[in-house]
């Protein structure tokens, strides 16, 4: 397991803000402790402020939707949507493409930030098991009796 994954533990987040009633400071400070991968960078000062601003006056949603920004920028809210007492949130890397052919990540839960929270937790433990290396793959060795051969006619 590499160190990425154990510090990233999924499961156990998910089932920490399926339980939670309500979005708290200790909440989400420990979901940018063992989540996020470029909020600790030194070039994004100004957006981690932004955050921890939104932190400290308590404004959870808020502060889920710029931490979406800041941790996955390729990735944009596609629903929100409060339906029978629950928030689902929908995030999309696609949102242009029809719904039908999009493969959105969801997540619903009765509060709006925590529905927007544990939709951020599923996108970030599916970019971990999609993991790219960040150097092209080389093409696999050829069989030992592949032999190429000219067919040109010099006649």
């Amino acid at each position: 397991m590499t160190a990425a994954l154990r510090r990233l533990d999924p499961p156990s987040l998910n089932q920490r803000l399926r339980a939670a009633p309500t979005t708290t400071r200790p909440l989400m400070l420990d979901i940018i402790d063992h989540a996020c991968r470029r909020f600790p960078s030194l070039g994004q000062s100004e957006r981690t402020a932004r955050v921890m601003r939104l932190v400290d006056v308590e404004a959870w949603a808020d502060a889920a939707l710029a931490l979406m920004e800041l941790e996955l920028p390729m990735w944009q809210v596609r629903r929100i949507a409060y339906d029978e007492g629950e928030w689902h949130c929908a995030l999309s890397r696609a949102r242009e493409l029809p719904e039908w052919l999009d493969a959105a990540v969801e997540a619903r839960h009765a509060d709006l930030a925590l529905a927007l929270l544990s939709a951020f937790i599923e996108v970030q433990a599916l970019a971990m098991e999609v993991s790219r290396p960040s150097v092209p793959t080389v093409r696999p060795a050829l069989d030992p009796l592949y032999e190429p051969i000219a067919c040109d006619n010099f006649g």
